[in-house]
């Protein structure tokens, strides 16, 4: 059975690049299989976080998730704390993990890297066990990941196979599935198009949140980097040389179901591909939007999807754990 398992963390907001490079896929794809989402609230805690805020961007970003499509009926939506395997398995990851693998993921290196690495906290340090407990614990066959991630799935994977080989037969070895071409856009900052759009931008300019109301999307896309060429030839699809371009077209053809070079063709000036790339966002995100009102109304459901895929969620967790606790040699409680 194809088993996908996904997350996201509740920090900061959802923008348009997480939208059309991973959310709307979870979306597409949650009736393939069997489909676990969870709001990784834990791996929030790599930093400083304020205890109410935390709780309101968790249930904000579910409530989102749910906006977006994802059906309660058709995948199982939890919290990750609500389950508290993940912790109790990441310890035994921990444990099986070396140093100096931990030590060689890239996020850990750049943000430690920020603000010393001897300031930074040990669970930044061992983030990617949890992330590698996340995934096993579901005996997920199928992890969409980013080209960021690709490295922390890598060491699940390792750390899985190491854990088979020394205890038996307890964990799925996970697959990466990377979008294909023309699926999962990767969106890039709208004022530095050589990086990839992010909440940690210094400037939310180069960034459209999914709640921007239409003006406030429409300026941003106005004010978008492009470059000074004005030949019959401006608009086209080049990442390389014309990175501000060809980030509108990579917006505008994820938005309406395109391709970037194909879409290119339809235009001659910079004006009139900003205009056509912020009607299309503004009409993408209208309908999330309602939704999303309508939810953040009535957060007595929100809450009761999220106990009720905790509940669905826990089980499946606890076999997969207990196998690992008795594969590894700790005496059952009963």
């Amino acid at each position: 059975m194809t088993r996908i398992l996904s997350g996201i963390q509740p920090t900061g907001g959802v923008h348009l690049g997480n939208y059309l490079g991973a959310v709307r896929y979870w979306v597409e794809d949650q009736r393939i299989g069997e489909s676990f989402y969870c709001v990784v609230d834990l791996h929030a805690l790599t930093i400083p976080r304020d205890p109410a805020e935390l709780r309101q961007e968790t249930r904000a970003m579910a409530t989102l998730l749910l906006a977006a499509g994802l059906d309660p009926e058709a995948c199982t939506l939890f919290v990750q704390s609500h389950v508290p395997q993940h912790t109790q398995l990441s310890w035994l990851l921990e444990c099986t993990a070396s140093m100096g693998e931990l030590r060689r993921m890239t996020q850990f290196k750049d943000k430690a890297a920020k603000g010393g690495e001897e300031a930074a906290r040990v669970g930044l340090f061992t983030y990617p066990t949890l992330m590698a407990a996340d995934i096993l614990l579901y005996r997920a066959t199928h992890v969409p990941v980013g080209e960021d991630q690709r490295q922390h799935l890598e060491l699940t994977r390792d750390l899985a196979e190491r854990f088979n080989t020394r205890y038996g037969p307890v964990f799925t070895v996970p697959e990466a599935t990377i979008p294909p071409p023309g699926r999962g856009a990767r969106i890039m900052d709208l004022q530095e198009p050589t990086r990839k759009m992010s909440k940690s931008a210094e400037s939310d300019q180069g960034m459209i949140g999914l709640f921007d109301e239409p003006k406030v999307v429409e300026r941003k896309i106005k004010r978008a980097v492009t470059d000074t060429d004005d030949g019959p030839d401006a608009v086209r699809f080049d990442p390389d040389t014309k990175p501000g371009v060809a980030n509108l077209l990579q917006i505008l053809a994820a938005a309406t179901g395109g391709d970037p070079a194909e879409v290119a063709t339809g235009y001659r000036r910079y004006g009139e591909l900003k205009a056509a790339t912020a009607e299309a966002v503004i009409e993408l995100l209208r309908p999330v939007q309602a939704r999303y009102r309508e939810l953040e109304a009535d957060p007595a459901t929100v809450d009761k999807i999220l106990r009720a895929g905790a509940e669905r969620a826990e089980p499946v967790a606890a076999a997969t754990l207990a196998r690992a606790m008795d594969a590894i040699g700790l005496l059952p409680a009963r």
